[in-house]
């Protein structure tokens, strides 16, 4: 069965769902959406000089650039080709022997590379503060270069860009704005899915069927919406959305839960793969849109709403219990 979504305020129809609790969802949503619909604008600042010195001494510690290998096969054609499917499936030869060589650099010829602007266009930093970096690493970390252009270009725009990054999160500021999102936005929103596939049905969500992205999320509802101890959940929609150095960063889940029962009755909810949980894994644009959602929830929260990622329903408990 293929539906869209329309908004439907914990429909009292379905599995028999009391009157009392539909208005204590509604309630609780309410007091949640006051709580995190206010909009915010940031301001970041720091030394160009120190993101210089950083990104030098990260290229110099972690650059290792992977050498090209040149692989040669040599190979007889066979006496005689009896049809073209024959040649098609590439028995019209026979390999006799190989051979594999790292090579000492890369053949270049006609390319060539700017890389002062590749760098540019990987960091959006300026060809100044890019040219200042080149010139301070190790002559031997440079001379990887020539080994492999692309994989340099690839490898050092990432580290240069962590750098950047973790920066920007030492340096930002988020401050409230009078303006906030409009509750129009869950009406508005356009949903659609196949249940079974992406898409289940639903009790304690402000909608009447939850759209997952993955077996982790489809999971992560379920769990939300069997709990006694949750009031309301709700996927927020793309057009809810959180300014950052970055782009746009739309969180996934908003969660309240009943009063006394957690010590956290409000949560924002980041579902990632575990592997991601790591921080090792969370670098660059990722971390960096995390890392500032921290900052604006708490800038329009006073700490009432607690942002967090969690790759399970029992490490969501976890956070709210302690």
């Amino acid at each position: 069965m293929i539906f869209s979504i329309t908004l439907q305020w914990m429909p009292v129809t379905r599995w028999a769902l009391s009157f009392s609790l539909v208005l204590a969802s509604f309630s609780a949503f309410a007091k949640l959406w006051q709580r995190i619909n206010r909009k915010t604008f940031y301001t970041v600042s720091f030394d160009t000089q120190e993101l210089i010195d950083r990104s030098v001494r990260a290229l110099d510690a972690h650059l290792n650039i992977s050498k090209v290998y040149v692989k040669t096969e040599y190979g007889e054609q066979t006496a005689r080709l009896t049809s073209r499917e024959q040649l098609e499936q590439g028995q019209a030869f026979v390999k006799r022997h190989n051979d594999q060589d790292a090579a000492d650099r890369v053949a270049l010829g006609n390319v060539r590379y700017d890389l002062v602007g590749k760098l540019v266009e990987e960091t959006g930093l300026t060809r100044a503060t890019i040219a200042a970096i080149l010139q301070g690493i190790a002559p031997l970390v440079f001379a990887q270069y020539k080994l492999n252009p692309e994989d340099f270009i690839i490898k050092a725009g990432k580290i240069i860009n962590n750098q950047k990054a973790d920066m920007i999160i030492e340096h930002i500021t988020y401050n409230r704005l009078e303006e906030s999102y409009s509750a129009d936005i869950f009406m508005l929103a356009n949903l659609h899915g196949r249940q079974g596939v992406n898409a289940m049905p639903a009790d304690r969500s402000l909608y009447n069927y939850v759209i997952y992205d993955s077996d982790n999320e489809r999971r992560f509802a379920h769990e939300l919406d069997v709990c006694d101890k949750i009031a309301v959940y709700v996927k927020l929609p793309g057009s809810f959305f959180i300014s950052t150095p970055v782009g746009k960063y739309n969180p996934d889940w908003a969660i309240a839960f009943h009063e006394g029962t957690v010590k956290h009755i409000y949560f924002i909810a980041e579902t990632k793969g575990t592997t991601l949980l790591d921080r090792n894994e969370l670098r660059g644009v990722e971390d960096l849109k995390i890392q500032c959602a921290k900052a604006h929830f708490a800038a329009i929260s006073n700490d009432s709403v607690v942002y967090d990622v969690v790759d399970s329903y029992d490490k969501l408990m976890q956070v709210v219990m302690e």
